[in-house]
């Protein structure tokens, strides 16, 4: 049975329809600028450490203070992500559920980590959170919590510029969410707790799962908002991008790659879960 066209006439026989024209032309100049800008770089991060030696590069990973550094980031990064979560689904739910005066202003607003330069944004969150910041001496005399010059200053700079991934996540889902399910629930007698529990919990949990990964993969490599407020003291609040920046400008060039192939791998498998989840979460709906 010979194809035909848009008008009913048979095509040649030859002819062939193409969903993607110049299919072929795109995935090979795709593949060729994913190869240059990500897999060389990536691949070239991978090969160096190894000038060390096995053991070498085990010595340099080992390292306490590299260890410590590796944990402030990651643990920080993944609590930050975690504050993050439950801000974000209150602004994004204020944003596209409720009408009020300077509603506009807030949602232009969660933009400005992604346009602030992070060097602005940590100095400013030094500022207000240092020992005699307008948060910070409140904190510090009322509750003895001191903020700045400490690993809570790096989760507060990393929730700082990981919430707007939460919020413009979520937003869009929540957007297209249709209320009948949320109408139906409470006809049958279901408070507004078990309906967003129930129903409006479980259709977001793709899109929150999605924004927690990005929140946590921007926070993890954070570098400028967090050396001003982090107070950089070795095995408290040394992040592991400044150790890495530190033994640059030791021109030990192998030891920061062995660090950063470090950062690079326990990534991959922290989002390689996430993604995992986020699918199983999908399929159950």
């Amino acid at each position: 049975m010979s194809a035909t066209g848009v008008l009913g006439l048979p095509l040649p026989a030859r002819a062939t329809v193409r969903a993607v024209p110049g299919f072929r032309l795109s995935l090979a100049v795709t593949a060729i600028w994913l190869t240059a800008i990500v897999l060389i770089p990536l691949a070239a991060l991978a090969i160096r450490p190894w000038e060390l030696g096995i053991p070498g590069m085990w010595q340099s990973i080992s390292d306490a203070r590299v260890a410590a550094a590796l944990k402030l980031s990651f643990g920080a990064a993944l609590l930050a992500a975690l504050v993050d979560v439950p801000l974000g689904l209150l602004l994004a739910w204020a944003i596209v559920r409720l009408r009020f005066p300077g509603r506009a202003i807030l949602d232009g607003a969660v933009d400005l980590p992604f346009a602030l330069p992070t060097a602005v944004a940590g100095i400013a969150l030094t500022a207000i959170f240092a020992p005699n910041g307008w948060l910070g001496a409140p904190l510090q005399a009322w509750f003895d919590w001191k903020v700045a010059y400490t690993p809570a200053g790096v989760v507060v700079a990393l929730a700082f510029v990981g919430l707007p991934f939460i919020v413009r996540t979520v937003e869009p889902v929540l957007r297209d969410l249709s209320r009948d399910a949320e109408e139906a629930a409470a006809t049958l007698g279901a408070s507004r707790p078990q309906t967003l529990r129930l129903v409006v919990l479980p259709a977001l949990a793709p899109a929150i799962v999605t924004g927690f990964g990005l929140a946590f993969a921007r926070s993890v490599g954070e570098y400028g908002s967090v050396i001003f407020i982090a107070g950089n003291m070795p095995m408290v609040s040394e992040i592991a991008p400044l150790l890495i920046v530190i033994r640059l400008e030791q021109y030990d060039y192998a030891g920061a790659a062995a660090v950063g192939l470090a950062m690079l791998t326990l990534s991959f498998a922290i989002l390689l879960t996430l993604n995992l989840v986020q699918r199983r979460l999908r399929r159950s709906r």
